[in-house]
């Protein structure tokens, strides 16, 4: 019989993807990304955070909110891997998993005191959808969280493709000026999923209020539309 615990909400990221798709496949991959913990009334409370402003790094432990199943797989199809061949769950950072679990390790920019919110951390490097629930914050330790002699598996061979991105000044007039950066970057990135190579296909990112239009020819990303979502997502 499974021993079941709970677990509470502390906090809340708040950042510019208001759905999965585009978001990084790992934390610390575009510098650029910035988001936001947001705590809960029982836990805005500023003598919790006490010290934190001291570390560079934090360790986030998340929900993926979307992916929480009754049931779960030994064995997942990573997209990283094309999407054809299974590993283990327990090999992989699947979101697909018997505890839906997420850890990321983001750069601690500052820590504000919000007159209603409380205390509220600004990160970088984020790899989280908006309003995704956080269950605990921990400080990254160098000395102990950085192995230089660690192996990354099946993993390691496979290299980071970044497309040329091509985004039109008709269509990069529409982003603010302080979004385009970390945008840009989301796109050279790739946000397709690694099994999806059709060049005719028009895809659809949702960020920072706008729905960005894309297609993809080789190693080639161009922009074919930008128009805004019909509800922002830093509205509540």
């Amino acid at each position: 019989m499974s021993a079941t615990r709970e677990i509470k909400v502390i906090a809340h990221m708040r950042t510019n993807f208001p759905t999965k798709f585009g978001i990084p496949r790992q934390s610390g991959l575009i510098d650029c990304l910035k988001g936001i913990i947001v705590f809960e009334p029982e836990y805005r409370n500023p003598e919790a955070l006490r010290g934190l402003e001291s570390f560079s790094h934090i360790w986030v432990i998340w929900e993926f909110s979307q992916a929480v199943l009754e049931t779960w797989s030994p064995t997942v199809r990573p997209p990283r891997l094309g999407g054809n061949k299974r590993m283990g769950v327990f090999a992989t950072r699947s979101p697909f998993r018997p505890n839906a679990l997420g850890l990321s390790s983001l750069k601690l920019e500052k820590i504000e005191i919000h007159p209603e919110l409380g205390p509220i951390i600004h990160v970088a490097g984020v790899d989280l959808m908006d309003n995704t629930p956080i269950f605990d914050i921990k400080p990254y330790l160098p000395y102990t969280d950085c192995h230089k002699e660690a192996v990354g598996g099946y993993v390691e061979p496979l290299e980071e493709q970044k497309l040329k991105v091509v985004f039109p000044e008709e269509w990069l007039s529409n982003i603010p000026p302080e979004h385009r950066e970390a945008l840009q970057s989301v796109l050279a990135n790739d946000p397709r999923p690694s099994y999806q190579k059709d060049p005719q296909r028009i895809y659809g990112l949702a960020y920072a209020g706008f729905n960005v239009r894309f297609t993809v020819a080789g190693d080639v990303l161009t922009v074919c539309g930008v128009e805004k979502l019909k509800k922002d997502l830093n509205e509540d």
